[in-house]
C-alpha cells in the first residue's frame, strides 16, 4: 500500500511525551498533589446538569472570560480561552508564525515551544542561556535582533530549570523585539512577580496561563492569554469554531469562585518547595533557585539517566531532563504531598548513598 509523506519538515520532529508508569509515587509532570476544594465536585455536577447538549456552545466563551478577567482586574476583551496553554500557543503561531517566519527561544526552556512552533510551519532558532540558566539580557535582545523574530518565546518560571525572568531582561527582550513576546506563566502563581503588570494595549506582549497547575485542574485542559485586544481579535480568526466545550468553559468558571482556596494551595506548595530545597541541600547534589511548583538538579557523582532509573526501582518517578539541550545529567522533581516528597527523599538519599 502506498503510504503519503508528511510534510518534509515534520519527517524527523518526534512528538512530546512525559513516562506514564505505575508507580507509588509520580512527581515528573508537575500536576497539584491535591485535588481541587471541597464542593469544586458538586459545583461542577451542577453546571453539567444545565448544559444545553444539542446545542453549541458559547463560541466567543463571554462568560468564562469575563470571570478571568475579574480575576485578573483586565477588560474581557483582553482574554483569550483555549484547550490548555498549547493550545494558546498553537494560536499565536498560527497568527503571527507560519512559513517564512521565525520563532526564537532560549534554551534550556520548555520544549513545546519550538515543537508548537515547527508544527505550525513557524522555523526556529534557539538563544542560549549562562552556564547557570540566566538569560543576560544583551544576548537576548542580540537573538531577537538577530534573527528578526516575529515570536519570542520566554518562559518564567522558566520550566524546566524553575528560575523566574526579572522584570529587567523581560523589558529589555520586549524593547528589542520586532515581533510577539510570549511570556510563557504555567507556573506564575508561585513566582514572587508576574508579566501581567507590565500588560499594555501598546505593547506586543501576552501572557499564558494554565488552570492545570496550582487550579488543579490537569485533567480539563484549559488555558488563556492575556494581551493587548487587537492581538486577541487576530487569534480568534485562527482557532476552529466552538474549539471550547460547554463543560471546560463552566469548569473554568467554577474553578474561579475557589481563588481563596487556590491561594492557600500556593501558598503550601511554596513552603513545602522550600523545605524539600533544605532537605536536598544535604545530599551530593546541585540544584537551581525555583519559583515554580517542580526543582531541576543533577546528582553530582552519578549518571542522572542511573539515579532516575533507581528511584524508578523504588517506584519514585521524576523527569529525566538529562537529553534536554544543555542540561546533561539533570533531573526535576515537581512538588508533591509531605508523604510523596518524604518517600522521593529517602530514596534518593539511598540512591545517592
Amino acid at each position: 500500500m502506498k503510504r503519503p509523506r508528511v510534510r518534509d519538515d515534520l519527517v524527523q520532529l518526534e512528538g512530546y511525551h512525559s513516562p506514564q508508569v505505575d508507580v507509588d509515587v509520580r512527581l515528573n509532570t508537575n500536576e497539584a498533589p491535591v485535588p481541587p476544594p471541597d464542593g469544586f465536585r458538586d459545583a461542577v455536577a451542577a453546571e453539567l446538569s444545565r448544559v444545553d447538549w444539542n446545542r453549541y456552545p458559547d463560541r466567543a466563551a463571554t462568560a468564562l472570560r469575563e470571570a478571568i478577567a475579574e480575576h485578573h482586574g483586565v477588560d474581557p476583551a483582553q482574554v483569550f480561552a483555549a484547550n490548555g496553554s498549547n493550545e494558546v500557543l498553537q494560536s499565536i503561531c498560527l497568527a503571527y508564525g507560519g512559513a517564512g517566519r521565525w520563532a526564537v527561544d532560549f534554551q534550556p526552556t520548555y520544549l513545546m515551544h519550538a515543537q508548537i512552533a515547527s508544527v505550525t510551519g513557524t522555523s526556529v532558532r534557539h538563544g542560549r542561556r549562562l552556564a547557570d540558566f540566566t538569560l543576560d539580557p544583551d544576548e537576548a535582545r542580540r537573538t531577537v535582533q538577530e534573527n528578526d523574530a516575529d515570536i519570542t518565546f520566554l518562559c518564567s518560571p522558566n520550566n524546566p530549570t524553575g528560575m523566574v525572568e526579572p522584570p529587567e531582561v523581560l523589558k529589555a527582550v520586549i524593547e528589542a523585539a520586532p515581533g510577539v513576546v510570549v511570556v510563557d506563566e504555567a507556573y506564575g502563581q508561585f513566582a514572587d512577580w508576574s508579566a501581567v503588570l507590565m500588560l499594555d494595549e501598546d505593547l506586543p506582549m501576552v501572557v499564558t496561563r494554565t488552570f492545570s497547575k496550582t487550579w488543579s485542574m490537569a485533567a480539563a485542559r484549559l488555558g488563556y492569554l492575556l494581551g493587548p485586544t487587537w492581538l486577541v481579535a487576530e487569534l480568534e480568526k485562527v482557532v476552529l469554531p466552538y474549539h471550547l466545550d460547554a463543560l471546560k468553559q463552566a469548569v473554568g468558571i467554577v474553578a474561579l469562585r475557589y481563588e481563596a482556596e487556590m491561594h492557600e494551595r500556593v501558598a503550601a506548595l511554596v513552603a513545602e518547595r522550600e523545605r524539600l530545597v533544605a532537605a536536598m541541600d544535604q545530599l551530593p547534589l546541585e540544584q537551581w533557585p525555583s519559583g515554580a511548583n517542580f526543582i531541576l538538579f543533577r546528582p553530582r557523582d552519578r549518571p542522572g539517566r542511573n539515579v532516575w532509573q533507581e528511584l524508578l526501582d523504588r517506584s519514585v518517578l521524576v523527569r529525566d531532563t538529562s537529553s534536554w539541550p544543555g542540561l546533561e545529567g539533570c533531573l526535576r522533581v515537581t512538588v508533591g504531598t509531605t508523604a510523596e516528597d518524604d518517600a522521593f527523599l529517602a530514596a534518593l538519599t539511598e540512591v545517592l548513598s
